[in-house]
């Protein structure tokens, strides 16, 4: 039985999707019972847990195969680094209280930096947390994700302009699709091999490396009109984040990130681990945004 948390974001339910059309037993893990039809559907037993529930989530995960966990981040919420380091002791005490056999969790790109990334920096503190869990771990380290672009499509409709933290703007990136990740890791929990110490560190992304301008071409294709990516001056960040709808200690986090992306440090780890890439370009991640 694979074990399935997140089950309806992008990831979980691209993972979910690929496990069941290969036959898999899943049992999905959801916070709200409104959202369980879909997966029913699909053939997934169904479980309901909180993810600051401990004991519930830890009953969730028994007698499973495998669990793959995502910790939620809530960008509206108003101390983000407080409540994801809630979210990530109470999914360490379910681990340490099931004890299921192995563990895929998805984590980001630069967890592995000891110097502040902002929000990067708190999946490095997952990371660092759950290696004191017993079962056998896989990080699967996730590039940004294209879908993450889709926040700018309604100011480059109506200006014809994508404002962009990627700087300088010809300045290639990682990013992939997060149906991508799913698929990944179904794949990771569909092959259980000993790959050596635990964990193991895959690191997952695009087919390519995208740059904002070609960000900004995707946008033109998909609206149908002209868009130019312009630098969006630092001074600008946090504010331009929060009129997104951002809380201000999520943007605070997402600003420090931007730092780091164009010191050039949110890469693959040198060395350690596998790079995996996905099919999906991003002109199709946007197109299911299409206005």
């Amino acid at each position: 039985m694979f074990v399935i948390f997140g089950a309806t974001g992008k990831v979980g339910k691209a993972t979910i999707t690929r496990l069941r059309a290969e036959g898999s037993p899943v049992r999905a893990v959801l916070r709200s019972p409104a959202k369980a039809a879909p997966l029913a559907a699909l053939g997934c037993e169904i479980a309901m847990a909180e993810v600051g529930d401990a004991d519930a989530m830890a009953v969730a995960m028994r007698d499973a195969t495998a669990v793959q966990l995502i910790c939620p981040i809530d960008p509206r919420t108003a101390d983000a680094s407080r409540h994801m380091l809630q979210s990530i002791a109470r999914m360490a005490e379910a681990i340490d209280a099931a004890r299921p056999p192995r563990v895929l969790a998805i984590s980001d790109y630069g967890a592995h930096l000891t110097i502040d990334t902002g929000v990067t920096s708190l999946f490095r503190a997952m990371e660092e947390r759950f290696r004191q869990c017993s079962p056998r771990m896989v990080f699967l380290r996730s590039a940004e994700h294209m879908e993450n672009w889709a926040r700018y499509l309604k100011i480059a409709g109506e200006t014809g302009v994508m404002p962009s933290t990627h700087l300088p703007l010809s300045r290639p990136f990682p990013t992939v699709s997060a149906a991508d990740i799913g698929d990944m890791a179904a794949d990771l929990l569909l092959t259980d091999e000993d790959h050596g110490p635990s964990p193991r560190i895959i690191h997952g992304e695009g087919p390519r490396e995208y740059t904002s301008l070609d960000v900004a071409a995707a946008l033109s294709q998909l609206l149908a009109r002209s868009v130019v990516a312009r630098e969006l001056p630092r001074a600008d960040w946090l504010a331009t984040l929060m009129r997104a709808g951002l809380s201000e200690s999520y943007a605070d986090l997402i600003v420090r990130l931007g730092d780091a992306h164009n010191k050039g440090l949110i890469e693959a780890e040198a060395g350690v681990g596998e790079i995996r890439r996905g099919r999906t370009d991003i002109s199709a991640a946007l197109e299911r945004f299409r206005p």
